[in-house]
């Protein structure tokens, strides 16, 4: 595994749950899924890993305040206010705050009801 692809620890992340729909009722194939919307805050210098793929749970992602650093593939990518990323199932990635302000973003992503 690349060195850009070994996440530290997560630190300073906090995520809120903000909204869950039951897909089951509402696409035919989909029972056991749900489509969830989660509030995810990083504090300078926070992590948010560990490295992770979205293999069965595609997503996408909008930054609503600061910067986050996207790692995969050995590459970093910065994300700034108004832009976002999806992603799908060929993601395998971490992300982190090397910025002096608090990074937020919107989250969402189908995921296996748990």
């Amino acid at each position: 595994m690349p060195h850009e692809q070994q996440a530290p620890e997560t630190k300073g992340v906090t995520v809120k749950l903000l909204s869950t729909v039951d897909l089951g009722p509402e696409i035919d194939g989909m029972t056991g899924r749900q489509l969830r919307m989660r509030l995810v805050t990083i504090a300078p210098g926070g992590v948010f890993g560990p490295v992770h793929n979205h293999k069965d749970r595609p997503g996408t992602v909008f930054i609503l305040e600061g910067t986050i650093t996207d790692h995969r593939n050995g590459v970093a990518t910065d994300y700034g206010l108004g832009v976002g990323w999806p992603e799908d199932r060929n993601t395998t990635h971490w992300l982190e705050n090397r910025g002096s302000i608090t990074a937020v973003e919107i989250s969402i992503d189908i995921v296996k009801q748990g």
